[in-house]
């Protein structure tokens, strides 16, 4: 058995079965990100087995957004122009129940990273920005990162790695 990422699909992807223990969650997956897909909002990425490809295991939501400056950290305002920030937003990240606290929100976290880093080849992406849900969601990506900005405590950014050019 193996895991694999893929882009979400009505048609394979079981969105019912889904349950991550919060209801807004479950909500988006089942109701919203087929939609946003199609009207060019946001993709879902879905995390399956490929011995069971239509249980998504967990998932995550991706869009364009930006930041503005003064909203990054002091340090991480240095050399960068006075407009908004380019960025991509973790809409939403949800780990079924039946496979929470088996890494699979890191798996789906380092997916983004390499997501944002993949769009950077072709269009500027300087920060991953998150709404946290709530602290226990805040606690989760200030481990592997995020650091709050300077308005709001809730919304997180990881500034990716500069490449070499």
């Amino acid at each position: 058995m193996s895991l694999f990422i893929s882009l979400l699909d009505t048609q394979l992807h079981d969105r019912a079965a889904f349950n991550c223990g919060e209801p807004t969650l479950d909500a988006y997956l089942r109701q919203r990100a087929g939609q946003h897909h199609r009207d060019g909002m946001a993709t879902t990425h879905v995390l399956a087995r490929d011995d069971a490809p239509a249980k998504i295991l967990g998932y995550c939501s991706l869009a364009a957004a930006q930041l503005n400056l003064a909203e990054l950290q002091a340090p991480d305002r240095i050399r960068l122009p006075r407009y908004p920030i380019p960025a991509i937003r973790v809409g939403r990240l949800a780990v079924d129940k039946s496979t929470q606290r088996m890494g699979i929100g890191r798996l789906l976290l380092g997916h983004a990273v390499n997501c944002a880093l993949a769009v950077r080849e072709q269009l500027g992406v300087r920060v991953l920005v998150v709404d946290a849900l709530h602290e226990k969601a805040a606690a989760f990506y200030r481990l592997h990162g995020f650091r709050a900005t300077t308005d709001n405590a809730a919304t997180l950014y990881l500034p990716l790695p500069l490449t070499r050019g």
